[in-house]
């Protein structure tokens, strides 16, 4: 049952031929390999999973790193405050 197209591969097929399957995945095609029929494996490129491990492990930057990390102002000056009194009680 191996269907190239599809990207679906018996177990015995993707194992003769694991080239064929890496090449694909390396397209960035994910390969669905089934076992009696039943999907059990998806073999994906390595950038593919470093991505998903990325995600998945919450490798992000913290919110003062994703702030730094922002554009520059323009002009590399700082902004200007506004000058505002407090409010008084009522």
């Amino acid at each position: 049952m191996t269907t190239r197209k599809s990207g679906r591969w018996a177990l015995q097929d993707a194992k003769n031929r694991l080239s064929e399957v890496v090449d694909a995945a390396l397209r960035g095609q994910p390969q669905v390999v089934t076992r009696r029929g039943v999907e059990t494996a998806v073999i994906i490129s390595h950038d593919a999973y470093a991505r998903l491990a990325a995600v998945q492990s919450d490798q992000r930057p913290s919110l003062v790193e994703y702030l730094l990390d922002g554009p520059a102002v323009e002009g590399g000056e700082a902004f200007e405050r506004i000058k505002l009194r407090p409010r008084t009680r009522a």
